[in-house]
């Protein structure tokens, strides 16, 4: 699954405004309250924006618009780059499973033993890879539509909302199910909003640590010798990092066209 990942370079993001530091509001919207966030999240660097991100109004929508949208893509990338780190240990290492994958007779031993984490997922059934990024879609459709948000007390990121909060999923869908993805446990239900600063902020960080750690792994597996201290530990790898599909996937559409394209 680790092809998957597009991660995005760590974004300094937008702060919290003095008056609404107290109430720990993580709805953060101008270019100064960015600057404010930055020096709390690492005081050395403070304010780092090389590529001018937070003043440009790439969808002219505006300043809040346009923050929201990289606090969104900052925050979600994280997310997926801590899972992909700690997935990618345990995957390195030969942890699996110990049942069959498909009713096919393929295990999840079968699939450990095809090598590194890019090349598990190249040895995935079709059936699989594609089902894995239908329900990527579905996600990615549930926490970008405005209606939804709005059953969850939330709007969209780009309008006012939360960004990062995904939307509840039990008070629509037709089969309830056992937890909700964002905050299954409720663990910060009833938290106070100085604990809730604090989590954000160790989110964040943690996020942007994850990210430079799993394209560190990748970058190392693609070019030998690119991350000297990962040189030897990651084996390397001939396929496309990038590319959701591999040429055993080359009876869907485009996918054979898609494999004469090297990122690399």
């Amino acid at each position: 699954m680790l092809s998957l990942f597009s991660v995005q370079p760590a974004f300094v993001g937008p702060a919290l405004p003095a008056q609404a530091q107290r109430a720990a509001t993580v709805r953060m919207e101008s270019a100064v309250e960015l600057e404010a966030l930055a020096k709390k999240l690492n005081p050395v660097i403070g304010m780092w924006d090389p590529m001018g991100l937070a003043s440009y109004d790439q969808f002219s929508q505006g300043e809040a618009a346009s923050i929201g949208f990289l606090r969104q893509a900052e925050i979600k990338h994280g997310r997926v780059a801590m899972a992909a780190f700690v997935g990618y240990i345990v995957q390195a290492n030969g942890i699996h499973f110990p049942w069959a994958l498909t009713g096919g007779g393929v295990t999840y031993a079968d699939i450990s033993a095809a090598g590194s984490p890019p090349e598990q997922w190249d040895a995935l059934p079709t059936a699989a890879n594609v089902q894995i990024l239908l329900f990527i879609g579905l996600l990615e459709t549930i926490s970008e539509t405005s209606s939804i948000l709005e059953m969850s007390d939330n709007k969209h990121y780009m309008r006012g909302g939360k960004p990062g909060a995904f939307p509840k999923i039990n008070g629509w869908l037709p089969h309830p199910i056992p937890f909700e993805l964002f905050d299954p446990f409720n663990l910060s239900k009833n938290a106070s909003p100085e604990k809730k600063e604090k989590g954000l902020l160790m989110e964040i960080n943690n996020g942007r640590l994850a990210m430079l750690g799993i394209m560190g792994f990748l970058a190392e597996q693609k070019v030998p010798g690119s991350v000297p201290a990962l040189t030897g530990v990651v084996k390397p790898y001939a396929g496309e990092i990038m590319a959701p599909f591999a040429a055993s996937d080359a009876g869907l559409p485009f996918v054979k066209d898609m494999l004469t394209y090297s990122l690399f």
